[in-house]
């Protein structure tokens, strides 16, 4: 289904379309993602009762304790576009590395529970069962760093937003995870301007569905930045010919993030697309994982073996 969905967007017009790439770079495109062998997780843990409701464990080699990364995916914040097994080659890669992946799933806007408040709840409890979970799985929980893709880089940053969340939010929790640095990957941080936006390949009504409507200020407890300063360092990392997330949605978010006080750096990848941000022999991904292994002090194998 997954596949599917994803091989249709990236062809037609809708969610994750894909303008014409320029004649100097071809962009990966989705089938050449989910067409090749999937790796699978060590094991599956469930939160809730929806199928949705599940966390995929990948685990290193050794006994631990795991440096752990919380993993989310994108997919326009739609089930039916995208699920977390999106995100197992990079994964993989990871556990590959010596580091342990929390990779969460949650319902989207057109699954029944999802939107709001639904979508962001499962999020937030899907990061928050690590910590019920942490043990069984050796995983240490000290300096937990979160990395997401497209929809899922919102939700990411949003994660490590929690304890700005206003009182009176349904969306608000006593003891949220704490997450020491969020890694976002040709990321939406800032819904506001996504839904203000026709040319993001996720287009604008589903920003409806996802923050609600009928509230007073739907943005407040969703977008990211009307929750800035996070007092989280943050980086992004965005393909400069991303036909998907358009490039300004990075530019504009750092520099808000910036003014409002916190540490937010822009990694510009030359030759990426979007797909790129999510595939582990890209440069792209490279970039993104010595970031991860970095904030976790997790030496990169690669680099040692390239000197």
């Amino acid at each position: 289904m997954i596949a599917a969905a994803l091989t249709t967007a990236s062809v037609a017009k809708g969610p994750l379309a894909m303008s014409e790439p320029t004649a100097t770079f071809v962009p990966l495109t989705w089938p050449d993602l989910t067409k090749r062998p999937r790796p699978a997780p060590d094991a599956t843990v469930s939160y809730g009762e929806d199928s949705m409701q599940k966390v995929d464990v990948w685990l290193p080699r050794g006994a631990g304790p795991h440096p752990v990364v919380v993993m989310v995916h994108g997919g326009c914040w739609q089930t039916k576009i995208a699920d977390r097994t999106l995100m197992n080659w990079v994964a993989d890669d990871l556990r590959r590395s010596g580091v342990a992946v929390w990779n969460i799933d949650y319902r989207g806007v057109d699954r029944a529970g999802g939107g709001y408040p639904g979508t962001f709840m499962d999020a937030a409890n899907a990061a928050d069962q690590l910590l019920v979970s942490a043990r069984e799985y050796n995983l240490d929980t000290k300096h937990v760093v979160a990395v997401g893709h497209s929809a899922g880089g919102h939700l990411a940053l949003w994660l490590a937003a929690r304890s700005r969340l206003p009182a009176s939010s349904p969306l608000h929790g006593a003891k949220p995870l704490n997450i020491a640095h969020v890694v976002s990957l040709g990321g939406l941080p800032d819904l506001e301007a996504t839904a203000a936006s026709p040319d993001n390949g996720c287009g604008t009504e589903v920003v409806a569905k996802l923050v609600g409507t009928g509230r007073r200020d739907p943005y407040a407890d969703t977008s990211v930045p009307r929750l800035l300063p996070l007092g989280v360092p943050q980086s992004l990392v965005n393909g400069r010919e991303d036909r998907i997330i358009p490039y300004r949605m990075a530019t504009d978010y750092v520099a808000r993030a910036t003014t409002a006080g916190d540490r937010a750096t822009l990694t510009t990848v030359p030759n990426t697309g979007h797909v790129e941000l999510v595939a582990p022999e890209t440069a792209a991904w490279r970039t993104a994982k010595r970031l991860l292994l970095e904030q976790l002090g997790v030496p990169d194998r690669q680099l040692d073996i390239a000197r």
